[in-house]
């Protein structure tokens, strides 16, 4: 299986160089120039298998000319150890809690296989990497819990400096050795722009850049599973269709989620979520796309994206273009995106209402995201009475106490740690400190890394 670039000017790649490559030559983001199909059959067949048996069936359909299948497995088995809890709020509708990894986010499903993937190429090939990524939030932490210790990679991770929690911001500062954490004065786009700047200056090409953000293809493929394993684990009748509610910010976890449709999943529809930066619901709604910046501080920090970097390979999905800039060069089918896609902007003050009312009326504890993602779910629901009875799957993104302050706030209570979480607070961090400026960046990267 080849990869080409959504921007349509490098070369077509094997899996192997795309991941490690991370973005394309043209600054273009890979995607599989076919997406392998699954029998509905194989797919009802997954309902009494474990997430790590479905997830080979899954990504190997991507990678079974790529990698050995006893290898794939068991890269595939030391990445997941870990539960995927599906709890039931009402008849049909459940959160999918993705929630449970080493640093208690989604993210961890994506950058856990991708850290071991990214090993077993550059060991084969006695190669080293330097990762560079961008985080709003819960994607520096896997990436950094992912890759740390690592021989091959070396891992420098930006984030907004007043845009993470405490919480989050300690899972990446206090590991040291392979891993490298900068704080920058700007907002998560600014980051995501010195990442791709980065990527395609010749003065850093002897570094062996590469990236783990959601930019990247192999941070995609193991985001399909997921949508798979609640749909075996939950279907009741076989032509049952199912909606899953994405809280979406750089829309990596809605990308995996397309690709898992496009491979024969049979979703109903996806309800996206943002928060008040909006420039995708308005888009689905006017047909025009507007990058918002800065982007607008909320308290769903991770999906502070003004510009996300996804919405390119999903305009590319449905057969339209659009450059790195957010520009649309050929319009998207906008009546399919329609269909398969019910957009919504969630802001703060529905989204704090949410973790409330949800707690009082279910005991459903939900975080800023998850609750997010939980109120576009009721909208499109109020919105779509007949669909009250359909399987319905929201996806909760990080675990309630990596938010603790607005629990209290709004809760009155302490959510109870995770083991990853705990003893945090006692241990020494490293975070070097940085304007937001390229020059400064490039050269802090020759400095410390030639």
């Amino acid at each position: 299986m080849l990869y080409y670039s959504t921007n349509k000017k490098a070369a077509k790649v094997r899996f192997p160089d795309a991941l490690l490559k991370g973005l394309a030559e043209d600054g273009g983001l890979y995607m599989p120039e076919s997406i392998p199909s699954i029998d509905i059959s194989e797919i009802r067949a997954m309902k009494d298998m474990d997430y790590t048996d479905i997830a080979f069936r899954v990504v190997n359909k991507f990678l079974a000319d790529e990698i050995p299948d006893a290898e794939l497995k068991r890269l595939i088995d030391d990445a997941y150890n870990y539960a995927v809890p599906l709890e039931k709020v009402t008849e049909r509708q459940y959160v999918m809690r993705l929630d449970q990894g080493p640093t208690a986010s989604f993210k961890d499903f994506a950058a856990r296989l991708m850290g071991r993937l990214m090993q077993y190429y550059l060991k084969i090939n006695n190669r080293e990497l330097l990762i560079l990524t961008a985080t709003s939030g819960d994607t520096g932490s896997a990436i950094a819990n992912a890759f740390y210790g690592l021989d091959n990679i070396k891992v420098v991770v930006l984030f907004p400096k007043l845009e993470v929690t405490a919480r989050q911001r300690k899972q990446m500062t206090t590991l040291g050795r392979n891993i490298e954490i900068i704080s920058i004065e700007g907002k998560f786009d600014d980051c995501q722009a010195l990442v791709k700047r980065a990527f395609r200056d010749p003065k850093l090409e002897h570094l062996g850049l590469s990236s783990a953000n959601s930019i990247n293809i192999g941070r995609l493929l193991p985001q399909t599973v997921y949508y798979f394993y609640a749909y075996a684990k939950l279907f009741e009748q076989h032509s049952e269709e199912i909606v899953f509610s994405v809280a979406s910010g750089n829309f990596g976890d809605l990308m995996g989620g397309l690709i898992a449709k496009q491979m024969g999943l049979p979703i109903h529809r996806f309800v996206v979520a943002t928060n008040e930066n909006d420039e995708f619901p308005r888009y689905v709604e006017t047909g025009k796309y507007q990058t918002i910046s800065p982007s607008k501080n909320c308290i769903s920090s991770a999906m502070n994206v003004g510009h996300p970097s996804n919405v390119a390979r999903l305009i590319d999905l449905y057969d339209g273009d659009m450059n790195e800039n957010g520009e649309i060069l050929k319009q998207a089918d906008l009546n399919k995106i329609r269909r398969d896609i019910y957009a919504v902007s969630i802001t703060d003050k529905k989204t704090e209402a949410t973790i409330s009312s949800e707690w009082k009326k279910h005991k459903l504890l939900l975080e800023p995201h998850g609750a997010a993602g939980w109120a576009g779910l009721m909208h499109y629901l109020k919105e779509h009475p007949q669909e009250q009875k359909r399987l319905c799957v929201s996806l909760e993104t990080a675990h309630p106490a990596k938010f603790p302050e607005k629990i209290r706030e709004l809760l009155q209570f302490d959510p109870q740690l995770p083991p990853s979480l705990k003893g945090l607070e006692e241990k020494e961090e490293f975070i070097v400190a940085m304007d937001f400026d390229y020059h400064s960046f490039a050269n802090y990267l020759l400095e410390n890394y030639s």
